[in-house]
């Protein structure tokens, strides 16, 4: 086996906001970086940190909150860039399923992802006045939209550029106003001051990173130029994408990689405050040690980056109004390539 190839495996199927990874290989900024990358998909997104963490699996994606845990548990993965930051996480559901605040959730079916999504489930309860008794937990994985519209569940934890955007495709279909999902998010109600846990992370096994600094030099050259180019003329890059990945040709996907553009990462860096404010969340929930410490870097990144914002609270709030606007007027497809730009006056 030639010496300069990769195996990465996405942290689920093909979605919207995995277009720097596929860019970067039809592009052919991997080749230009010397390395061939393997994009691997897995069948079961809980397989991810574990197939990397054992090095069957070179490197891949996976949310912070996982990356954490995974190294609590004895998998050593760090990571080493960000693909996605702070997309809004919460407790969708459907105007007409009862749940207008959290504590709603009293005799409701709500669905998860994943373990970790159970255990903030159970946290919130607690700060609510509830017992984890108080409702019916349903694994849903992935497909908490179609859980809802079947009506498996009442509300579920997903996101909001993804399954939020999903449930809201199906409310149009309905002939249902988009302002009947509702989302009620995770960091305002556990007091988190952002949506971080969720950033979606590069991260490699621990050996690989410590025997490889020159692929993972390469690998995050190779996507920051496809970041870039995304970032520069976003609809070409996605007609770039759907023709590696005709799969994603379909409206809601487009209309999901919309409402993902305002969270892709432009530096690809790990944000030290937010990985310090969801340790210290791990740590509250139990899913890490009290002398965890985060097991982020930034070594490998050749450029300079990006200022931390003076404001983060009121990031997040810009970035609410922009997705709110994208979902009355149309995102990059209709012209619109809003990103959060702090004010100048900070």
């Amino acid at each position: 086996m030639s010496n300069n190839k990769i195996t990465f495996l996405t942290n689920w199927e093909a979605t919207p906001y995995h277009l720097p990874i596929f860019l970067a290989q039809s592009n052919g900024y991997f080749k230009q970086e010397g390395i061939e990358v393997a994009i691997l998909e897995p069948t079961d997104p809980s397989d991810v940190t574990a197939l990397i963490g054992s090095g069957k699996v070179d490197m891949g994606l996976k949310a912070m909150i996982h990356t954490l845990a995974a190294k609590a548990r004895g998998y050593p993965v760090t990571s080493f860039g960000s693909l996605l930051n702070e997309p809004f996480t919460g407790l969708i559901t459907l105007k007409g399923n009862g749940i207008n605040a959290f504590k709603d959730i009293k005799g409701k079916r709500i669905g998860y992802v994943g373990e970790f999504g159970k255990i903030q489930l159970d946290d919130l309860c607690s700060k609510f006045g509830l017992s984890p008794t108080d409702y019916t937990a349903v694994r849903c994985g992935m497909n908490i939209a179609p859980a809802i519209i079947s009506g498996e569940v009442d509300g579920g934890i997903g996101i909001e550029c993804m399954q939020q955007v999903q449930l809201e495709r199906w409310c149009i279909s309905q002939g249902r106003p988009r302002s009947d999902v509702q989302m009620l998010r995770i960091d305002r109600l556990a007091e988190l001051g952002c949506c971080c846990f969720c950033s979606i992370l590069y991260i490699a096994h621990d050996d690989f990173i410590a025997k490889n600094p020159d692929k993972i030099v390469s690998f995050l050259r190779a996507i920051r130029s496809a970041t870039l180019s995304m970032l520069e003329d976003p609809v070409q890059a996605y007609k770039e994408f759907t023709h590696f990945k005709p799969d994603m040709g379909l409206e809601l996907h487009r209309e999901q990689f919309e409402r993902c553009f305002a969270y892709f990462s432009r530096d690809i860096s790990n944000v030290p405050r937010d990985w310090n404010k969801v340790t210290n969340y791990s740590k509250r929930l139990g899913i890490v040690p009290q002398d965890f410490e985060p097991n982020c870097t930034n070594s490998y990144l050749a450029w300079e980056l990006d200022p931390d914002e003076k404001d983060p609270m009121g990031k997040q709030e810009a970035i609410a109004e922009i997705q709110d606007e994208i979902k009355v007027k149309g995102g990059v497809f209709s012209g619109n390539t809003l990103r959060y730009v702090e004010p100048a006056n900070l």
